[in-house]
């Protein structure tokens, strides 16, 4: 685990009533005084912790502030706290990170790595604290802890008699390439004098000549550079970095080889000689440096041979090599290389991710040539270890052949992902199939509907519509017709509402009303289509334009009253009665009275309002004419006789006198 030690230094710190350190275990090594250091560390921490919150809360004396006061007639704006103040009280009150977090954003907080030395300056009289710092820092923000970090951590635990914990983040800096301060071994080593730990003053005096900052790992790292880069690689160079007696780590190594990234010759050269001269055996993490390294165009060789050398000695290609050498590839057009490096990826146990695999397949569709080989592969190498491909892949993809006009392909790409196992549904659909409508691309547009019904899929009633409405676009009515029958032959007629209420549309809208009313009678009787109610309405509303209801239109409209009916929908009367008070015929209105009768014929309320609206628009004699065709319980309504009677002849002109009730009844 990269931060182990932080997990064994501040096991405690989880209990949030409980110091980051228990006494017992801070103290052990110190019980011979006769007052305990540990209830003297105690006291000191309270007292630390008393001023520190004097601190926060009092950062101006009353005296200062009634000064200040007696200058201006301004009210006192009170002082903002610094930040190693904030963070200490927060660190003092909260022991969640996401708590902790949570306060720091809220209050703009930014961890820098000047800041987080100020705090630990602050704390060295409270490790409690100062531990549940630095352990959240190292969590949150590693790269924040410099060598100068760990020293001012180090110093902490040392003054203050916390000698295992002491030891182990020793330990833990020399791992990864930090040494101990003078300033640390001065104060720690009177702590271990004044305390007569004479053992413990040995080894640090011995840790400080070993490991002193002109040691660090980054030191180490520049004096190698320097010798590698400054000449010609030959035994004298050998020889050189071999009178450095250093011990090659795997962080120091891989910092070698990622510095020498500007010449990759001699990152190799280095590479190999480190591992040939016995110093060292690579790892995972050198290795897979050194590939990002090779990760070039000139160097494609090497870095195949480095890649397979790492598949070989058991090790994995990390996620920072996959990432960083596909951009590169994929920037410098070498697509069938960045398509073999996902391959390789794919195979091992750190694949990459659907946004990695969603990237290459837009870089191959936006390559200067499409190549559907390796569209092909990158599929089914993120499928082949059971990916799903999610519908986001198909939208990137499809969004960027559009961007390079090359949509007319996109059954091409359909059919290579549907080979890894999957097939577009809902709105994805509708975009394939508008998108080749626009186009103009009626073969692609079939082949689409063949490739989706050979697929065991259907078209969704959108995407349906989206080809109907093409043809219909096109004019070529016979045509939609023709797509929406072979569209809905295999899977019914259940889902294709909307795509036939386009069909219709575009009939009408061509003035073929009377065709559009063939279509629609054999396809609700033959094929069971269940037209929504909407497109009744638009059915209805254009057969009884005043042209084509005289050519029969009126009879055909008549006619879908009962269909709809039939699929429980109101029959949509308003433009029978604008028709019948315009220019409909009394027998007209009675075969409508007839064809709206549920129950009872003809309903009085029905019959009240066609009569109305014919004598509304002063067709008198028809409206007299319907009424002798009308039983006479609709004769007899006192209603009906108010209508009548209450029409005046000066705004309604009557060609026949109404006649009496008595001739009415007879």
């Amino acid at each position: 685990m990269r931060y182990q030690w932080r997990f064994l230094l501040f096991r405690s710190c989880r209990s949030s009533n409980r110091p980051f350190l228990s006494h017992q275990t801070q103290f052990q090594v110190i019980s011979s005084s006769t007052r305990s250091f540990s209830s003297l560390l105690h006291e000191r921490s309270v007292v630390g912790a008393l001023q520190q919150r004097q601190c926060l809360f009092n950062f101006q004396s009353p005296l200062a502030s009634s000064v200040s006061r007696s200058f201006s007639s301004e009210p006192a704006i009170k002082a903002k706290p610094p930040a190693e103040a904030f963070v200490i009280d927060v660190f003092s009150r909260l022991n969640g990170k996401y708590e902790i977090r949570k306060e720091l954003d809220s209050n703009d907080i930014v961890i820098s790595h000047d800041l987080a030395l100020r705090v630990l300056r602050e704390l060295e009289s409270r490790p409690d604290v100062a531990g549940r710092f630095f352990q959240w820092v190292s969590d949150a923000y590693p790269r924040k802890l410099s060598s100068k970090s760990y020293n001012a951590m180090l110093r902490i635990l040392g003054v203050n008699g916390l000698v295992d914990e002491f030891w182990k983040l020793a330990d833990a800096m020399k791992k990864i390439g930090h040494g101990v301060s003078a300033s640390v071994r001065d104060r720690v080593g009177e702590k271990f004098q004044k305390d007569g730990m004479e053992g413990d003053l040995e080894r640090l005096k011995e840790l400080f000549a070993s490991g002193s900052m002109d040691n660090s790992v980054d030191k180490v790292c520049n004096r190698v550079c320097k010798i590698v880069m400054k000449e010609v690689w030959s035994a004298d160079v050998e020889k050189q970095l071999r009178d450095l007696k250093l011990e090659f780590r795997s962080d120091l190594v891989k910092m070698i080889l990622e510095k020498l990234d500007v010449d990759p010759r001699k990152s190799l050269l280095f590479f190999r000689w480190v591992d040939e001269s016995g110093n060292f055996k690579h790892d995972e993490k050198t290795y897979n440096a050194m590939a990002r390294v090779l990760g070039k165009e000139k160097f494609l060789d090497r870095f195949q041979h480095i890649i397979e050398e790492i598949r070989g000695a058991g090790y994995e290609m990390e996620m920072e090599t996959y990432v960083r050498v596909s951009a590169r590839f994929c920037q410098t057009k070498m697509i069938r290389e960045a398509v073999e490096l996902f391959e390789f990826a794919m195979a091992g146990s750190n694949t990459p991710t659907p946004h990695c695999c969603s990237l290459l397949l837009k870089k191959i569709v936006t390559a200067k040539k499409l190549d559907m080989d390796l569209f092909l592969r990158t599929v089914k190498a993120y499928t082949g270890n059971g990916n799903i491909v999610p519908d986001s892949m198909l939208q990137h993809v499809l969004k960027s052949l559009r961007s390079v006009d090359r949509f007319r392909q996109s059954n091409e790409v359909l059919k290579a992902m549907n080979e890894g196992g999957y097939l577009p549904i809902g709105d994805l659909q509708s975009v394939i199939a508008s998108g080749l409508s626009r186009k103009g691309k009626k073969d692609e547009a079939n082949e689409l509907v063949n490739f989706m019904e050979t697929s065991g899929n259907h078209l969704d009633d959108k995407a349906m519509a989206s080809l109907v409405e093409w043809h219909c676009d096109a004019k070529d009515l016979e045509e939609a017709s023709e797509c929406f029958k072979k569209m809905i032959g295999k899977e019914g007629v259940s889902y294709a509402g909307y795509a036939f209420e386009k069909l219709v549309l575009a009939y009408c809208n061509s003035f073929k009303a009377r065709d559009a009313y063939k279509l629609f009678t054999e396809l609700v009787k033959q094929n069971q289509l269940k037209p929504w109610h909407s497109t009744y309405k638009i059915m209805v509303r254009n057969l009884l334009m005043k042209k084509v209801a005289r050519d029969g239109g009126f009879e055909e409209a008549l006619s879908l009253l009962p269909m709809m009916k039939n699929q429980g929908f109101p029959p949509f009367v308003d433009p029978f009665l604008d028709y019948l008070s315009n220019s409909g015929t009394s027998k007209e209105a009675f075969a409508f009275l007839k064809a709206v009768t549920s129950k009872k014929f003809p309903s009085n309320s029905m019959a009240l309002r066609v009569l109305e609206a014919m004598l509304k628009s002063a067709r008198h004699s028809e409206a007299q004419d319907l009424l002798s065709m009308c039983p006479s319980y609709i004769r007899r309504n006192a209603e009906v006789l108010e209508l009548f009677n209450s029409m005046k002849p000066d705004k309604c002109s009557l060609e026949k006198p109404l006649p009496a009730p008595a001739q009415i009844e007879a």
